[in-house]
């Protein structure tokens, strides 16, 4: 009886010291796990500030380690790929800065009202982001990691235009129109180049677009 009652306690005193044994690797490797996603973090927040002081162009690996306090070889480590590090930029900088929902402005059925609306958040949002969005557009502005700006504000300009209820190439007119009054470009040609406050660029694009409206008006009354 007592060989059996020591068997036992020998077997239970096993299993507790495997599973203690289990536990500080368990969380050696969880803590490994968060100090590695902290040190990339660190990386990427390192990337963006220097991709909007000097642009994705100008900002090398040396550069981005020393901001982010690590080696060289880490930086390699956590992003084999320039196009890694990228994405990784790219994934939170759209977090922090999420554009303006181009959907709601469906909802608003007058059409005028519709693009004043879209104007006025594209232009507050596109002054917010300037000097990352001026910087990423020059440098990688047709590089894989830009399309999904690029497809937003093409959605954007859709969500807009469609209050118009247009078919052929007088849709295609106005949805032209509208994708240029949305776009980055634009609005920093009007602010930055002619000098025009938001509100006096809003007006300006509106005025450009409900030309449309006239010119199908002529073109009807002639035809």
């Amino acid at each position: 009886m007592r060989w059996r009652l020591l068997e036992v306690d020998l077997f239970v005193n096993s299993k507790n010291s495997v599973y203690l044994e289990r536990m500080p690797r368990k969380y050696e490797l969880k803590a490994r796990a968060e100090r590695q996603a902290q040190t990339a973090r660190r990386i990427v927040e390192a990337a963006i500030e220097l991709h909007e002081a000097i642009g994705p162009a100008r900002t090398s690996i040396t550069a981005i380690a020393e901001r982010a306090g690590v080696g060289r070889l880490s930086v390699y480590r956590h992003f084999p790929a320039e196009t890694d590090l990228l994405a990784a930029c790219s994934t939170l900088y759209w977090e922090r800065n999420p554009p303006p929902d181009s959907e709601v402005w469906r909802h608003i059925p007058d059409r005028v009202e519709r693009f004043r609306v879209a104007l006025r958040e594209t232009y507050a949002y596109h002054r917010r982001t300037e000097p990352m969005i001026s910087r990423a557009l020059a440098d990688v502005g047709e590089e894989p990691v830009m399309a999904p700006y690029h497809a937003h504000w093409a959605q954007a300009a859709d969500s807009v235009a469609a209050a118009w209820r247009l078919r052929g190439r007088e849709r295609r007119r106005v949805r032209a129109a509208v994708g240029h009054a949305l776009a980055f470009t634009t609005w920093r040609s009007l602010t930055r180049g002619q000098a025009l406050s938001n509100n006096e660029a809003i007006e300006l694009m509106v005025r450009l677009v409900c030309c449309q409206d006239d010119l199908r008006a002529d073109e009807a009354l002639s035809g």
